[in-house]
């Protein structure tokens, strides 16, 4: 089967180069970076440097490809999506974008392909966990997602190093998070609701409120859900300060006779800040706790997840979490596994009989080990 990746950055190289390392695959690597692309192409990766903006370009490489992977900035996610439908390819996709995926379900079920979309680690992962669960038990009646990627080492000002693009994170910083709470939908501000969390092997982190449950609130009947994000105790009010002050608005400003949007200069200045440099080790920390009800009697399950940089394929944790999601969902639509046309973010994946359990085996050869924990309060 031939699979075209569409981006060739941290997680997209990962992504490429998991999935061309056992023949099952032949894989081209498409950017529009030739630095991005040399690194693959040295490890005798296909590669095609292109504009995935252009319209002519995307479809040009779509079309000569049986399976598509979009890895692309979230800013591109949506339209690159869309045209990868309009081609009627089944895609696997992580791009995170800010719009509602259900906009395209009609465009893949008319086109008979798979789309699988938010395959990463979260969303991702704590998707394919509640909908495994919402199987499982009786009926599930909370769940909270933490998760946040670390830099290993803590460094003043920020302790934190971005393992994506900034913008996309800051948009993490300024959309506001919604979730739900006895049945009753509520949106609060991102970086709300402080709270300390122990994790095993890290110690104490922050974690705040961010939009991360995404389709589970259109999916999922669970009447409590949150999604918090984790960072080193500090780092959201350096966030909010920065953010009330307005260094994230995207307004134009005219200064000097230029006009700015302090999104921009933001976005530049902490890019050369949050920059994860090559070798430089992270970390991947994450706990989704589930609360349900199975034969009349509560039951709780946690999933912990701890997973460091490699140094021996000198692969990001987060490139490893992400990416490594991601290429088990390609199998799963490549062998068949899964082929229910249409949207499918990944809890609707992980009802489907056996899916839950091959992602898992998947992540877990590869080192990333969720585990799981019972227990009846």
């Amino acid at each position: 089967m031939k699979v075209i990746v569409l981006g060739a950055g941290r997680v997209g190289g990962a992504i490429a180069r998991d999935l061309a390392k056992d023949g099952e695959f032949h894989v081209t690597a498409a950017d529009a970076s030739p630095a991005a692309l040399e690194r693959l192409a040295a490890e005798g990766i296909a590669t095609e440097r292109a504009d995935l903006a252009d319209p002519v370009e995307l479809d040009r490489l779509v079309r000569a490809h049986d399976l598509v992977v979009g890895a692309v900035p979230g800013f591109m996610g949506f339209e690159t999506l869309r045209r990868v439908l309009e081609a009627g390819k089944p895609v696997v996709d992580i791009s995170f974008f800010d719009h509602d995926p259900f906009e395209l379900d009609a465009l893949a079920r008319d086109a008979g392909v798979v789309a699988i979309v938010d395959a990463g680690v979260a969303p991702g992962c704590s998707n394919l966990i509640l909908g495994h669960l919402d199987t499982v038990l009786d009926e599930t009646e909370s769940f909270a997602c933490y998760v946040g990627g670390l830099p290993t080492v803590r460094h003043w000002p920020y302790e934190y190093k971005a393992p994506f693009s900034p913008i996309d994170v800051i948009e993490e910083y300024t959309r506001p998070a919604r979730l739900r709470r006895n049945g009753i939908p509520v949106t609060l501000p991102a970086l709300s609701e402080v709270e300390l969390v122990d994790l095993p092997g890290v110690g104490t982190l922050e974690a705040f409120n961010t939009d991360g449950l995404r389709t589970l609130l259109a999916t999922m009947s669970t009447p409590t859900m949150v999604e918090k994000t984790l960072r080193y105790p500090g780092h959201a009010e350096r966030m909010r300060m920065l953010r009330e002050t307005g260094f994230f608005d995207a307004s134009p400003l005219e200064i000097g006779g230029a006009k700015v949007r302090p999104l921009d200069l933001s976005a530049h200045l902490l890019f050369r800040a949050w920059r994860l440099e090559d070798g430089e080790e992270d970390l991947t920390a994450m706990r989704v706790v589930v609360d349900g009800r199975r034969d009349g009697r509560p039951v709780r399950h946690v999933f912990d997840l701890l997973d460091r940089y490699d140094p021996a394929t000198r692969t990001s944790s987060m490139a490893r979490t992400t990416g490594y999601t991601c290429t088990a969902m390609v199998r799963l639509v490549a062998r068949g596994l899964y082929d229910r046309p249409g949207i499918s973010p990944p809890e609707l994946v992980g009802r489907a009989p056996g899916c839950f359990g091959f992602v898992m085996d998947q992540l877990e050869a590869r080192g990333v080990v969720f585990r799981e924990t019972v227990t009846t309060p």
